[in-house]
C-alpha cells in the first residue's frame, strides 16, 4: 500500500482543480505543489522560477526528466461536479491539475525507491504552456541542464480509458500566428468608388490564403492556413480605411514554416496594390514542432503495453506544445493516454475520468529507472 496512494491522488487533483490560475500567475499553485513535495522530504532545486516547481529525486550522474504543465485557461467552468473551479472566469480545461497530480505520486513513489534508482530523476512543474513560454523559462533557469532524456504526457478525452498512444517523429506541429494590416481608403457605403474597399480586399485575401496549402505547397505536406479574426469597420454605412485579419498557420515541416511568412506577404501585397491598397504581415512565432525521438516512442510503446494499457501509434496533429521546446535541446518522448471526457479540451464542460491518473502514476514509476538505466547504458 502506497503511502500517497489513489484517494490522496484524487484529493491533490481535486484542490487544483477548484484554485486554477492562469500562466505566469500560478503563485498559490506552486506554494501547493511545494508544500506537497516537502511533506515527502523532496529535493527541491533552487532555480530562479518566477512559478513552477523543480523538484530531483535520486543520486548519480544519469538523469532524466519529467514534466507536468500546471496553468489553467480564462474559461467560465459549466461541470457542476463538487470540485468545479472557485474562481470566476478561470477553470482547469486542458487538464494539466491532472497532469500535475501524476507527476506529484510519481515523485512521492520514487522517493520511496530513490536508494534504488540508477540515476536522477528531475520532475519539472512547469508555468504557462497554454501560452506557450513556460517551457523556455524552465530551459533559462537551468531545469534542462545535464538531462540526458525527457518525457511528458497529456489527456486526451477523444479516447478511452487505458488507451495510450504516441509515435516516433512528429506528433504536434509548428504553432505561428499571424496580424495582417490592410490601409485603404475610407468611404461612404453608398459611393465607393471614392475610397478604397478594405473590406473585399480583406476578403479577396481571406479566399486566397486558402490556395496556400494546394498551390504554394505540396499537397502531401500538412499545412493548415486558418484565418480566426477579421476586424473591420464600426458603422454600417461608412467603408472602413483600415481593417485587421489575424490566424494561424500549422505545419510539421520546418521548411514550410520558414518558408510561410514570405509567401503570405507576397501574396497580400500582391492582391492590396492591386487595389491600390497597402498590406503588412505581422508573424509571430510560436512553439516548434514537437518531434519525439523514435528510439523513446517505442520504449515507452513497449512499457505502456507491458503496463496494461491498449497501445497503439499515435496519428501526427495539428495542435501545439510546448514541450516541444525541450525535445529540440535534449531527446524524449511525450505521450496521450486517455481521459474519455465528452467534453473536449478547451472546453468549459471539460470533464476528464480521474481514474486515469493511478495507471499513469505508476507507469511513469516504472518508466524512470528504466529510462535512467537505458541512458547508462546498463
Amino acid at each position: 500500500m502506497h503511502l500517497y496512494g489513489t484517494e490522496q491522488l484524487i484529493n491533490w487533483r481535486r484542490e487544483l482543480h477548484q484554485n486554477p490560475e492562469l500562466s505566469n500567475q500560478e503563485f498559490a499553485t506552486t506554494q501547493r505543489i511545494t508544500r506537497w513535495l516537502q511533506q515527502g522530504n523532496i529535493r527541491l532545486l533552487p532555480l530562479k522560477l518566477k512559478t513552477g516547481v523543480v523538484a530531483e529525486i535520486g543520486q548519480g550522474e544519469p538523469l532524466i526528466a519529467l514534466r507536468a504543465d500546471i496553468d489553467a485557461l480564462p474559461i467560465d467552468e459549466k461541470t457542476q461536479r463538487p470540485w468545479a473551479s472557485q474562481t470566476p472566469g478561470v477553470m482547469h480545461a486542458c487538464g494539466h491539475d491532472v497532469h500535475t497530480t501524476v507527476m506529484l505520486g510519481v515523485a512521492h513513489r520514487l522517493k520511496q525507491q530513490e536508494a534504488r534508482l540508477p540515476g536522477r530523476v528531475r520532475i519539472l512543474f512547469q508555468p504557462a504552456e497554454e501560452t506557450f513560454n513556460g517551457a523556455q523559462q524552465l530551459i533559462d533557469a537551468g531545469a534542462l541542464d545535464g538531462v540526458q532524456a525527457i518525457f511528458g504526457m497529456h489527456n486526451a478525452p477523444d479516447l478511452p480509458l487505458g488507451e495510450f498512444r504516441t509515435c516516433g517523429g512528429a506528433l504536434y506541429a509548428n504553432v505561428d500566428r499571424f496580424v495582417i494590416r490592410i490601409q485603404g481608403k475610407g468611404a461612404h457605403a453608398a459611393r465607393p468608388h471614392d475610397g478604397v474597399d478594405t473590406i473585399v480586399i480583406g476578403s479577396q485575401i481571406v479566399t486566397a490564403l486558402q490556395t496556400l496549402p494546394s498551390r504554394m505547397f505540396s499537397s502531401l505536406d500538412s499545412v493548415i492556413v486558418s484565418v480566426t479574426r477579421f476586424t473591420a469597420g464600426n458603422t454600417w454605412n461608412v467603408l472602413p480605411h483600415t481593417i485587421e485579419l489575424e490566424g494561424t498557420v500549422r505545419t510539421h515541416d520546418a521548411g514550410i514554416r520558414d518558408a510561410a511568412p514570405e509567401k503570405i506577404r507576397t501574396l497580400i501585397q500582391g492582391i492590396a496594390s492591386g487595389f491600390g491598397a497597402t498590406a503588412d504581415l505581422e508573424w509571430i512565432a510560436g512553439p516548434p514542432a514537437l518531434i519525439n525521438t523514435p528510439q523513446w516512442a517505442e520504449f515507452a510503446l513497449e512499457l505502456a503495453q507491458r503496463s496494461g494499457y491498449r497501445t497503439a501509434l499515435a496519428s501526427p496533429q495539428m495542435g501545439g506544445e510546448d514541450f516541444a521546446f525541450y525535445l529540440h535541446h535534449v531527446p524524449g518522448v511525450f505521450i496521450n493516454v486517455g481521459s474519455a471526457s465528452d467534453a473536449g479540451l478547451h472546453h468549459p464542460a471539460f470533464d476528464p475520468d480521474e481514474s486515469l491518473i493511478e495507471p499513469a502514476v505508476n507507469y511513469f514509476t516504472q518508466l524512470a529507472p528504466r529510462a535512467l538505466s537505458a541512458v547508462a547504458g546498463l
